[in-house]
């Protein structure tokens, strides 16, 4: 039996990632169209696979030189 391991974010996670981007910047970003989509609605809030949100911030979100 294969077990495959699937990480998880939600809000708060993202914008840490983001380097500690306003809430309100959060629901901006991750409402475009180029953002990946939630995998879940949850009574807390909505959640994305960790690899597809990592995988955006370093194709959009290049680090500052």
């Amino acid at each position: 039996m294969i077990t495959t391991e699937i990480r998880l974010v939600g809000a708060h996670e993202i914008r840490v990632r983001l380097g500690g981007v306003s809430r309100q910047r959060v629901y901006q970003i991750t409402s475009r169209a180029d953002f990946p989509r939630p995998v879940a609605h949850l009574s807390q809030g909505k959640v994305w696979r960790t690899d597809e949100v990592d995988h955006w911030i370093r194709e959009h979100r290049p680090e500052p030189n």
